[in-house]
This record gives C-alpha cells, sequence and structure tokens, in this order.
C-alpha cells in the first residue's frame, strides 16, 4: 500500500519541506510514497517583502517546480485536521468539501496577526500580513495626494517597533514625499511599547536603527500603548491622540488556528512544541515547521523566531525527516546555530549583524546590498530543475 506524506502550506516552510520530502524519496528509489502539498494557490508569497511597492507582483510560481520533482499540489483551504482518523478535510478550488489521508502530516500553515485587543483595528487600520492586505495598504498610500492637504493625510502611524514595524517606518519617508511632493511637511511615528527603539535588539543594533531613525526623520514614541484606531487616527493609552489617514498595524503575531486543533503544547504565539525531529510532542506522525513550530535551534536556550531565515531551514528538517520515517532510514536533528539579521533601513541603508548577540558586521550600502542580495534572490525558489532543486533542499547543504 503506498504511504503518504501531506503538506499544509505553501509558503517557505511548506514548499522546502515538500522539495526535502521528494528529494529523500527520490535518492532512495522509492516510488511508494506520495508528497502532497495543500494550499490556497501554487505560489510562495514573498512576504519579508511586503513592506517595498509593487507588492502584488512579489510572488514566484511552484507548479512547474512541484512537477518536476514529483510533488503533487491540491488548491485547497484545509478547515479541520481529524487526527484520529489521519485525515485533512480541505475545500477545493470549487468550494467543494474533501478529505485526504496521510500516514504523516507536516503543518506549515504559517502565521497571521491578531488584530483583536484593539480597538478598531479591524476597521481603520492596515498591515503588511497578506499580500491581498499589503496591496490595499499601498493603494491608499498611492492615492494620498488626492486628499486635500493636511496634517493626518501627511502623517503616517506605524503600531510595533518590531521587524516588520522598523523596515516599513523607514521606508515611508521617502515614499510619502514621492507621493504627496518633497514640499510636504510628512511625518512617520512609531508607536512602541518598549523603553527604547529597537529595544529587544543588542545594544549596537538599537544605536543603528536610532541613527537611521534621525536622518530619516522618522519619531518613535516609547513607552506608548494603543488604546484605539478610529478613522482620524490613534489614541493612546496616556489620552494623546495622533491625527492620521494612515494607520498601520504591525503587532501581535499568531501561529495558524489550526495548531489548536492538535491537542499539544503550545506557546504564547500559539506554536506547537515539536522534539529535535521536529514532531509534535505526543505525535509521531505530524510535524510542525516554520512560523506553527516552537522549535530549539541550538543547545544554548535559542529558539527558531518567526522568520524566514528559520522557516525555511525548519521546512528541509521537516520534509527529510518526515521521509525518513516512512523510509527507515536516519532522520536528521534539526538544528541552526547561526542566526543573522539583515534590517532594511530605508533611504539610509541597511544594517547586518550576526550572532543572537547581534554583532553589527555592516551597515548602509554594504548592508543595503546584501539586504537586495537576500530578498531578491537567496530565499526565492530554486529553478524548476529536478537536480538543483533538491540539492539545495539537502538539509545539510549550506545555505548561504
Amino acid at each position: 500500500m503506498r504511504k503518504h506524506i501531506v503538506i499544509l502550506g505553501a509558503g517557505f516552510s511548506g514548499m522546502w519541506s515538500a522539495l526535502s520530502a521528494a528529494r529523500l524519496i527520490d535518492l532512495h528509489q522509492q516510488e511508494g510514497i506520495d508528497v502532497t502539498v495543500i494550499a490556497p494557490q501554487p505560489e510562495l508569497r514573498v512576504r519579508p517583502r511586503f513592506y517595498e511597492t509593487q507588492v502584488a507582483g512579489l510572488t514566484a510560481p511552484l507548479q512547474p517546480l512541484f512537477d518536476v520533482t514529483g510533488v503533487t499540489f491540491i488548491q485547497g483551504v484545509v478547515s479541520q485536521i481529524a487526527v484520529e482518523n489521519k485525515e485533512v478535510i480541505f475545500s477545493n478550488a470549487a468550494s467543494e468539501t474533501q478529505c485526504i489521508h496521510y500516514d504523516k502530516l507536516i503543518l506549515a500553515t504559517g502565521s497571521h496577526l491578531n488584530r483583536s485587543f484593539v480597538a478598531g483595528v479591524e476597521q481603520h487600520a492596515f498591515d503588511l500580513d497578506q499580500i491581498e492586505s499589503a496591496a490595499v495598504l499601498e493603494q491608499h498610500l498611492n492615492g494620498l495626494a488626492q486628499f486635500e492637504e493636511s496634517a493626518a493625510r501627511n502623517t503616517v502611524v506605524v503600531c510595533g517597533g518590531g521587524f516588520t514595524g522598523i523596515e516599513m517606518a523607514m521606508e515611508l519617508p521617502a515614499r510619502l514625499r514621492g507621493i504627496v511632493g518633497e514640499k510636504a511637511k510628512t511625518r512617520v511615528v512609531v508607536v512602541e511599547r518598549g523603553p527604547e527603539p529597537g529595544g529587544r535588539y543588542s545594544q549596537a543594533l538599537r544605536e543603528v536603527i536610532k541613527q537611521a531613525s534621525e536622518e530619516l526623520g522618522v519619531e518613535w514614541m516609547i513607552n506608548a500603548e494603543v488604546e484605539q484606531i478610529d478613522a482620524d487616527g490613534v489614541t493612546l493609552k496616556d489620552g494623546q491622540k495622533i491625527a492620521s489617514k494612515t494607520v498601520i498595524w504591525t503587532v501581535g503575531v499568531q501561529a495558524n488556528a489550526l495548531t489548536a486543533q492538535i491537542t499539544a503544547p503550545r506557546d504564547a504565539q500559539g506554536r506547537l512544541h515539536v522534539n529535535r525531529l521536529l514532531q509534535v510532542e505526543g505525535y509521531d506522525d505530524i510535524y510542525a515547521t516554520g512560523d506553527v513550530a516552537y522549535a530549539a535551534t541550538d543547545d544554548k536556550g535559542n529558539h527558531a523566531l518567526m522568520t524566514c531565515q528559520h522557516a525555511i531551514l525548519l521546512g528541509k528538517f521537516a520534509g527529510n525527516n518526515a521521509a525518513a520515517s516512512l523510509l527507515a532510514v536516519e532522520p536528521l536533528p534539526y538544528r541552526q546555530e547561526n542566526y543573522v539579521t539583515c534590517l532594511d533601513l530605508g533611504a539610509w541603508g541597511a544594517v547586518y549583524t550576526e550572532g543572537w548577540d547581534q554583532q553589527v558586521k555592516l551597515t548602509r550600502a554594504d548592508a543595503k546590498k546584501l539586504k537586495l542580495s537576500i530578498t531578491s534572490e537567496l530565499i526565492y525558489p530554486p529553478k524548476a530543475e529536478k537536480a538543483a532543486a533538491f540539492k539545495i533542499a539537502d538539509p545539510l547543504a549550506p545555505f548561504v
């Protein structure tokens, strides 16, 4: 009887899970194992670039890649994981309910913003969470010049000073001037509940963020929390009001809700605890990867972050290990000891750090060149050539 690896999600982790599983099966010349990906569309959406312009084009097709590597793609939206029957229930492209059996399941459904804990976010805030919402924000920004000149028109408030918030905020000064005019008095404000800009990063990285913010004219309102967002702007918990027609929400990332259908430990962001092989605690037939996995990267207490950097390698290990379990070959414990940060800082440039202690190695134009190389080349899918794709899909292959 044929065996079946089912992968939920076609993001960075889902794509690499599929390629890695298919690679190991091909390597062992095993024809009795199928690899199937279920996702809303056969494309990789390059989420790390959603703060850029022309966001609708930030995708890469996956069907040709899946075709040459023997991966089956099903267009669908998953609604239920029936763990007791080892089945996945989903709606296909024709909105018909269907069911598929798995021998090994890889959950790679990613994450989303939680917009529920502040009044008005759903109705009045923009976000970069999905390609559709990022495109709505871009369209809105491009239309600002149609509004009458006012402080609210010329002010953008970014709620949250994490990675996404910083990259968006640093991009905005130049973009706003290009839209409403170089002579317009524009304002970009980051609302951050921490005590300083970039407070969750190393001292060296914080200093670079502060310098770039000052030179670009990006304001930080620290020790501040949002009370409410409405059509006129943002109200903070201390009563301050910031008039703005453009409020961007970047905080509260949560793992996909499907994780709640598996009775297993989860962290505060909803990520499933996994072992070194990326199996969900208590299940030897279910793997979690990418943004839905709470995975140790080393023996020093570090855990994978909700980043493309970690999702890619997590996916390679998850796919390899799911296939290994069906092939009865030795699996590979996940490790990812090296960690880097490359943060885009708009017209100022960028900053590149190495290590969990975030030692600054490159800044300005040099770091910007590296950032562009990473986001426009390195993280994209491989060419639709079987040998080349399988070579990169090896979890132990160098990833530079």
